[in-house]
């Protein structure tokens, strides 16, 4: 059975893949992920003002085109002192979709005088799943699907701080300028100051808006594609 994930950003599908293969270890065998993408289809236009709204646009709109179960989300940075901003308008903060350096570039500018015990803010993301009615290719998958469709959206949230000077490698977006209020431990030993650019995919993934959301899903996700019920 194919779930199709409802991105073009391919740092953003590492993730996704990443955190979904982690918990699906069970239902590998049970479900092939594909990306809109690769299927060619095009973004819809994100008219939310919510990133649950945002979520669940981009996740309806390639299950409809497909006929398959999607999921999507749609995530941003919250910053404090700016009054929630860049919120829904995180990837284009700048002025152009996508470009983290300059998207960084402009909200340290706008940071510039604030103390560094006011620069609190937090990563947010909503996961939408989508199931178009009907849309299995057999008596049993509809079964398992539930062919009258299903939409759900489930939120997740990194709750951290940023700093004035990016750092490290990993990641994308505003990951070199936030510190996690979750810290790893490595070797035994409590971090205190890395960024989510520092972090290894896999603590990234255990504490993550992404990873918190995607993983909300699970239940009805395996209701979905192995008949379990909730």
């Amino acid at each position: 059975m194919k779930l199709v994930v409802a991105t073009h950003n391919e740092g953003k599908l590492v993730e996704i893949k990443r955190i979904l293969n982690e918990e699906f270890v069970e239902m590998s065998e049970h479900i092939e992920l594909v990306t809109a993408g690769s299927l060619g289809l095009p973004d819809p236009v994100e008219t939310g003002v919510t990133f649950e709204q945002n979520a669940l646009i981009k996740a309806r709109d390639v299950s409809l085109r497909t006929g398959l179960p999607a999921i999507a989300d749609d995530s941003g940075l919250i910053v404090d002192v700016l009054g929630a901003a860049p919120g829904i308008l995180s990837a284009r903060w700048s002025g152009v979709h996508g470009d983290d350096k300059a998207n960084n570039e402009l909200l340290l500018k706008q940071l510039e005088d604030i103390p560094d015990q006011c620069r609190t803010a937090r990563f947010r993301c909503a996961a939408a799943l989508a199931i178009p009615k009907g849309c299995g290719e057999t008596e049993l998958e509809n079964t398992l699907w539930k062919t009258n469709g299903f939409e759900t959206v489930r939120v997740g949230e990194m709750v951290g701080r940023l700093i004035r000077v990016p750092r490290g490698e990993n990641g994308f977006g505003y990951d070199p300028l936030f510190v996690p209020d979750n810290q790893p431990v490595r070797n035994g030993i409590q971090m205190q100051d890395l960024t989510s650019a520092q972090l290894s995919q896999e603590e990234k993934n255990a504490i993550s808006h992404r990873g918190s959301a995607l993983r909300a899903l699970l239940p009805e996700l395996k209701a979905m594609f192995l008949g379990q019920t909730k």
